[in-house]
């Protein structure tokens, strides 16, 4: 038996992409990146709000059974969780109260703003009071 090995130089070549081919098509996906990215962004910090507005919601309820059950509200948010007072009937919160989105502390203030029995805020993404996007405080009063 022979074998034959002959070289056809039509199927020679490779296949495969040029380096201009692979520059374009890595600055076409770049320039996709730029006018997707921001929006991606600004929906992340919308989660970021949502998730704090949440959290406080679910401290509102906890904050209200509690007074229910003591005849006033906490001086701290911890107290929801462990308190010595004789009619406390809690934990009213599952877990450890959580940090906000951008890991700070919430704030909580008895008596509150505007005649309000307590006030509770994140200082959104900046820690500081004030501030406007990501950066907003978001008070739940």
């Amino acid at each position: 038996m022979q074998f034959k090995c002959s070289k056809d130089k039509k199927n020679n070549k490779q296949a495969g992409f040029t380096m201009m081919e692979l520059l374009i098509v890595i600055v076409i996906l770049g320039l996709l990146a730029s006018l997707v990215a921001p929006k991606f962004f600004d929906k992340l910090g919308d989660a970021e709000k949502g998730i704090a507005t949440s959290q406080m919601s679910a401290f509102e309820t906890a904050l209200d059974t509690y007074r229910l059950d003591v005849g006033k509200y906490p001086e701290k948010l911890s107290q929801l969780r462990k308190d010595e007072h004789r009619r406390w009937d809690g934990p009213y919160l599952p877990k450890d109260i959580p940090l906000d989105p951008w890991g700070n502390d919430y704030v909580y203030e008895i008596p509150g703003t505007e005649g309000n029995p307590y006030s509770l805020k994140s200082l959104g993404a900046d820690s500081k009071d004030g501030g406007e996007g990501n950066d907003a405080d978001i008070i739940h009063l």
